[in-house]
């Protein structure tokens, strides 16, 4: 009940419960006159008479009104006592309590806003801790992830000023290996730079009709070289008499692509690796599977892979390298298609990277 009707209701019933109660005040009253004083009308009876209806009137009056008024007053002030108590412990920080809201008056829709804003408080005040988490992560995989390449070039160059490449082979061998490890660092800051982008929306796509299945033929023959370099093979396999147009742009696509298939050589413990990648077209979506025959991923962590700077290997050594965001990077663009990307993995076997990408005309 509202309050406006609750006053009004409190109002009627000041009225109307003293109005009844003085009718039985007077049969009461009547009665004593007529029967315990035997209709005298005058003289101390009949004037106690009028005293005690006086005194009966003033007390029914009293209790009337000061029970309707503590009570409607009860009904207003508690809640307002709860929201003042909340009010209190929000301003010194404490979030961790729960206001009850009980009615469907006017305070208790604002103690139902009140604790609303609570729970929203408390959902920003765990993000704004888990994105310091991610921070303090993020400075700390920084500067490991650079240190390490770093810490081999300035290695190698000492070893030069230092007179130990003393034959033009072994010269040739450290300016190779400086190479080498400068473009990493190279890679891994652009990686850094790009998902920092993608994470604050400052990436922008280009989106265009492209036909999925000539475009992965095409990066099948270049990829096909390096597999068959390392001993590996790689394998496409498509649907026939299928469509397979999205509208999607080339370059974010080749980066989903290139870091799905880097991170799955980047783990495999095979003699002969072997890449697998499956299109598939469903009726609004088309669909990719890039399966590996690599070392697997324990079910704890295959729902982590696209988590920034997450990795399999807890000791985080060097001797896979990488920049850890790979497959982060992978997640954001994905979600700037409109697509899914997920994995499933079994140990011992290998891995699958799926994503998919809505169909052209379908996110138009």
């Amino acid at each position: 009940m509202s309050i406006k009707k609750r006053l009004l209701m409190s109002n009627i019933a000041m009225i109307v419960i003293p109005v009844i109660a003085f009718f039985f005040i007077e049969i009461i009253m009547g009665y004593l006159l007529f029967v315990a004083f035997n209709g005298d009308t005058e003289g101390e009876h009949f004037e106690l008479f009028l005293r005690l209806r006086f005194i009966g009137m003033l007390v029914v009056l009293v209790i009337t009104n000061g029970l309707l008024t503590y009570f409607v007053a009860r009904s207003i002030i508690k809640p307002i006592q709860q929201l003042s108590e909340a009010a209190n412990k929000i301003s010194e920080g404490n979030l961790n309590f729960e206001l009850t809201v009980k009615g469907k008056d006017e305070i208790s829709q604002l103690a139902l806003m009140f604790e609303t804003m609570r729970k929203r408080l408390k959902q920003t005040e765990e993000l704004n801790q888990q994105y310091e988490n991610n921070r303090k992560e993020l400075i700390t995989s920084i500067s490991h992830d650079l240190k390490t390449p770093i810490t081999s070039i300035k290695g190698y160059v000492d070893g030069i000023r230092d007179g130990v490449a003393n034959t033009p082979e072994k010269m040739e061998k450290y300016m190779d290996t400086i190479y080498s490890k400068a473009n990493t660092l190279d890679h891994m800051i652009e990686e850094l730079f790009m998902y920092s982008k993608l994470d604050l929306k400052k990436v922008p796509f280009h989106f265009e009709n492209m036909d999925l299945r000539s475009y992965l033929e095409d990066f099948m023959e270049e990829l096909r070289f390096d597999m068959e370099d390392k001993g590996g093979s790689v394998h496409f396999h498509v649907e026939e008499d299928k469509k397979y147009i999205i509208k999607a742009d080339r370059d974010k696509i080749n980066r989903v692509i290139t870091n799905i298939i880097e991170n799955s050589l980047k783990y495999m413990n095979k003699d002969r690796p072997e890449i697998n990648i499956f299109l598939k077209s469903e009726q609004n979506f088309v669909k990719v599977q890039i399966k590996d025959n690599g070392s697997g991923i324990d079910q704890q962590s295959i729902s982590r892979i696209f988590e920034q700077f997450y990795r399999t290997d807890n000791s985080r050594n060097s001797s896979t390298g990488g920049s850890g965001i790979g497959l982060a990077i992978v997640k954001q663009i994905m979600e700037g298609h409109n697509g899914e990307v997920w994995a499933e993995s079994e140990e011992g076997i290998g891995t699958s990277v799926f994503f998919t990408l809505p169909k052209a005309g379908e996110n138009e």
